[in-house]
């Protein structure tokens, strides 16, 4: 006999309500990196703005009927972030050697998609939040506190296999086995977008990762940046700005992928 807990999440993605609003997740989180993409390009050209999740949302909620469009990104990414918690609880994979790092991944996706939700309440009742501000500060209390200079390192290097990971992902086309791709040119294009906003989006965060380190290496919390700080530290590198431009673009592919994504995605359940 199945607890009620069980019985609540069969009954949840048996529901095609449910189901509907999870795509619409993918939707939202596309909308959301050609907004971060757009404003990376942006900054490689010389304009301001904030190229992260909180830069996203603010564009969002300054722009007619934003604060309603806030309110729709915030249940359908928490949607999908149910959703992905409650498959990967609920089916393991059969392979014993992938079945823990599915798990992990699949919790650390669930609970990714809950938090930007959670950023997109905020956003939406007329609040904001700031990345650079929030890891300024986590690195600084790290480091002053006792054994702070360990946890920034592992976050350090969690930081980069997560861009490793999404590199890996792109670069091998793993992401195949998550969706229906339709035959012929239709699913090439999809593939090539995939790619390049996989491949795209692992640079990023890895390069966070990268300036995390450096944080915890120095002991100086200034060197800490999030996904704009890094961008933003990437454009004053030579070839910086071409570089930021090619990550812009690949940021608006993976867009344009969730899109696609809302549509041809394996929902399990």
């Amino acid at each position: 006999m199945s607890s009620p807990v069980e019985s609540a999440a069969r009954a949840a993605q048996d529901s095609v309500a449910f189901r509907a609003l999870a795509r619409l997740g993918f939707a939202v989180n596309g909308l959301m990196h050609i907004i971060i993409g757009v404003i990376a390009i942006g900054v490689a050209s010389g304009a301001g703005g904030s190229a992260d999740q909180s830069g996203a949302l603010g564009q969002i909620a300054g722009t007619p009927g934003g604060t309603v469009i806030l309110w729709v990104t915030a249940v359908g990414l928490a949607a999908l972030g149910i959703w992905l918690i409650v498959s990967a609880v609920r089916y393991p994979s059969r392979n014993k050697k992938k079945k823990a790092s599915e798990l992990v991944t699949g919790l650390a996706k669930g609970v990714a998609y809950l938090a930007i939700g959670g950023a997109a309440v905020t956003f939406a009742s007329g609040g904001s939040t700031d990345g650079e501000s929030a890891i300024d500060t986590l690195s600084a209390a790290l480091i002053a506190a006792p054994g702070g200079i360990i946890v920034l390192w592992a976050l350090a290097l969690t930081v980069v296999g997560i861009g490793g990971f999404f590199i890996v992902t792109g670069a091998r086309r793993r992401f195949i086995d998550d969706i229906t791709l339709p035959a012929g040119k239709p699913g090439r294009s999809i593939i090539l977008l995939g790619v390049i906003g996989y491949v795209a989006k692992g640079i990023a965060l890895a390069f966070t990762g990268v300036l995390l380190s450096i944080a915890a290496a120095t002991a100086d919390p200034s060197q800490a940046a999030g996904l704009d700080g890094s961008l933003k530290a990437l454009a004053g590198l030579p070839l910086g700005r071409v570089i930021l431009i090619l990550i812009g673009l690949g940021f608006v592919a993976y867009g344009i992928y969730c899109f696609v994504l809302a549509r041809i995605a394996r929902l399990r359940g």
